[in-house]
């Protein structure tokens, strides 16, 4: 490597970081630490991230060691300004000069090279580059003044701030300290291992030795290392209990995030405790101890893998430890379970009257009533069991006011469901408990019963149009009641579950509900629109061109299964051959018409003043294509309709070849816009595809 390049480190040493946030922390470092170093021009090699508890460190290879000069030329006034009639400088020559840190007698004038400013006053001077040391120190100070921290943190009397108390820096270019400070730590080259196994303070003698030098004081700096050796070790472990352990992405982070030294161990619970529902006893073991579970054949066994931050030399202890921890949650769970079951859950209905949903929009036990309400009129509908989705609907929130619940308020819903099959409902009630969060996010599944998708359905209109009521308005940053998600929702109930019923209908529907504040006028149009463009947002993650949808929303059509029926037929048709062709056709139709009349057009035509042969092809055409079309309109195959229009392309093409529309003869002038009424009307049943 030559001594114009060096290879660099900086880590900066803290108090135990936030675990759920330390994946996210190095990224948003390194990025604005790269970032810096494109703006001040250093160019550099292969750049390493390191994240663990107590510390965030960056290795960067072959790190330019100086800037590059750079050649820069100054403007000023008007030369012919600048100086006396004794060739003395004038104020503005002596301002520009003195602007630019120079003397007038360093000026020059711009040559007629150039450009623009020949003629004006001129300074053309080398500006030195930078030492890289002079510049790391602002670098990462400014990385770390922009990672994503909602709330920093002071220690002591110092007035710095960070997400957690700093305790070293080490800044290091080639085997050199770089002297510089950041968060009020002076930079040095000594680290801290492992808290437990190695205390102390270890010498890092240059950044490539950096990762083993911390290895032999057991912290393994590397997330992405860490974490593929916790998936190592609990894998193995699982195995080892002859079950599978289950290892969730977002947990792997997080016990990633806890260690530096990691080592799976596997304990084990009373088997009395698995007759509470498993969810409960994973929710358990994950969210309050970071434990990983184990399931064998599609059941829970009584066992948990944990890893520990230390190579002990007697893990029976540890793992007693932990066990011993593990068993007053379990025993929490089961408490809920028992006391939860004995009482009915249909019981707990009068608790929600007491539970407020949404200020001026009353209680949780009055959205229930509104659910029910609604989901048995589209009950009436689709065909639906009215008496299924009411039952479904008086229990959805009940356990909302359950022990369980009220611990674990990720079982919200599950517990619903394990309670209705205790108390002996309907399969298909108890499956609406669950059911009525579906789909939870974008591509979650959705509803398998038609009880759960009405009460699904339901339960996000009551949603959107209480909240859109009230003008609680999702903006582009703030979405408190998830109404993105909920519109989202509705529309892929309507268009995947084939609920052929309009939008508007069902808004009307939900409108009627016994508000206890009366929605807004506007609260129907402004929601249609509102959902309309979240299809628009549908279609673009499925690559499907803007051009595509707006040619089906030009006609106002608010049925969310037709729209998704045309607009896939659309998508279609606008890869033919023809579809370029008839798409600009369509688009001087609306122009022409546009410009005689529009909507006053009639659509008559009189065969006998139809002189040219091309303009009797295409009516003929138009004719026998709209006998084609009303059996294919009539079961919405809009794909196949728009395939036989794609047909017209020859004759269309021949018809504004050959055909002057704008004929002298009033009559025949009129006559040929009505052919083209006729042939817009073609397409406008499906699309106004001269948007595309």
């Amino acid at each position: 490597m030559s001594q114009s390049n060096k290879d660099f480190l900086v880590e900066l040493g803290t108090e135990e970081l936030p675990p759920t946030a330390l994946k996210s922390l190095s990224d948003a470092f390194t990025t604005g630490v790269e970032a810096g170093l494109k703006e001040a021009g250093l160019s550099h090699g292969n750049v390493v991230s390191y994240a663990a508890p107590r510390r965030l460190a960056i290795t960067i290879e072959a790190l330019q060691c100086e800037q590059a000069d750079k050649e820069e030329t100054l403007y000023g006034p008007p030369a012919n300004i600048a100086f006396d009639a004794d060739g003395n400088p004038t104020k503005a020559a002596v301002g520009f000069a003195s602007r630019a840190g120079a003397d007038a007698s360093e000026l020059q004038t711009a040559p007629e090279s150039h450009g623009k400013n020949a003629g004006k006053l001129m300074l053309q001077r080398t500006i030195k580059g930078q030492q890289t040391t002079e510049l790391l120190a602002g670098i990462i100070q400014t990385s770390l003044d922009k990672l994503p921290i909602p709330k920093r943190m002071r220690w002591g009397a110092s007035r710095v701030e960070f997400v957690r108390p700093v305790q070293w820096l080490v800044m290091l270019l080639g085997d050199a300290v770089v002297d510089g400070e950041v968060l009020g730590l002076k930079a040095g080259n000594t680290s801290r291992g492992h808290r437990f196994h190695a205390p102390g303070e270890i010498v890092i003698a240059n950044p490539m030795a950096y990762q083993e030098t911390l290895r032999s004081a057991y912290v393994m700096a590397s997330f992405a290392e860490r974490s593929a050796l916790i998936k190592e070790q609990v894998t193995a472990e699982g195995k080892n209990l002859g079950g599978e352990a289950i290892i969730d992405e977002d947990l792997l982070d997080e016990v990633t995030a806890l260690n530096e030294w990691p080592v799976a161990l596997a304990g084990s619970f009373d088997e009395d405790f698995l007759r509470v529902p498993p969810e409960a006893l994973v929710s358990s073991m994950k969210e309050h101890q970071k434990y990983f579970h184990v399931m064998k054949d599609g059941k829970l066994l009584p066992n948990f893998i944990t890893v520990s931050n230390i190579e002990s030399k007697d893990p029976a202890q540890v793992i007693s430890g932990n066990e011993k921890v593990i068993r007053p949650r379990l025993a929490d769970a089961a408490f809920f379970w028992d006391t939860d079951r004995k009482q009915k859950l249909e019981s707990r209905f009068a608790k929600l009257e007491n539970v407020v949903w949404v200020n001026k929009l009353g209680s949780v036990a009055d959205k229930a009533r509104r659910i029910g309400a609604l989901a048995a009129r589209i009950a009436g509908e689709t065909g639906g069991d009215k008496a299924l989705v009411e039952r479904a609907a008086q229990l959805c929130k009940n356990d909302l006011v359950s022990n369980m619940v009220f611990e674990f308020t990720d079982l919200q819903g599950l517990a619903g469901k394990y309670y209705a099959e205790h108390d002996g409902e309907h399969a298909d009630v108890a499956a609406a408990m669950v059911e009525q969060y579906m789909p939870a996010f974008a591509g979650d599944e959705l509803p398998a019963t038609q009880t759960g998708t009405l009460i699904a359905l339901a339960d996000r209109l009551d949603s959107l149009v209480g909240l859109f009521g009230l003008g609680q308005i999702p903006t582009g940053s703030k979405d408190p009641f998830a109404l993105r998600r909920a519109s989202l929702g509705v529309l892929r109930i309507l268009v995947e579950k084939e609920i052929n019923i309009d939008l508007a209908t069902l808004i009307d529907y939900a409108l009627e509900g016994d508000w206890k504040t009366a929605p807004k006028a506007d609260t129907k149009a402004t929601l249609i629109e509102y959902m309309l463009d979240r299809f628009s947002a549908w279609y673009g993650d499925e690559n499907i061109p803007t051009g595509v949808f707006q040619a089906v929303r030009a006609l106002g059509v608010t049925n969310a299964l037709d729209v998704n029926r045309r607009v896939k037929a659309v998508f279609e048709f606008s890869k033919l051959d023809a579809a370029e062709s008839l798409a600009a056709a369509n688009k001087r139709v609306s122009n022409i018409l546009a410009k005689n009349g529009g909507d006053a057009v009639e659509a008559k035509v009189n065969g006998e003043l139809l002189s040219q042969n091309e303009e009797q092809v295409l009516a003929r055409e138009i004719a026998a294509k709209h006998q084609a079309l009303e059996p294919l309109m009539a079961k919405g195959d809009y794909a196949a309709a728009l395939n036989e229009l794609a047909g017209l392309r020859t004759a269309v093409d021949a018809f504004f070849d050959n055909v002057m529309v704008m004929a002298d003869d009033k009559a025949v002038k009129n006559n040929r816009l009505a052919l083209l009424k006729q042939l817009q009307g073609l397409f406008i049943g499906i699309a106004d595809i001269s948007v595309l």
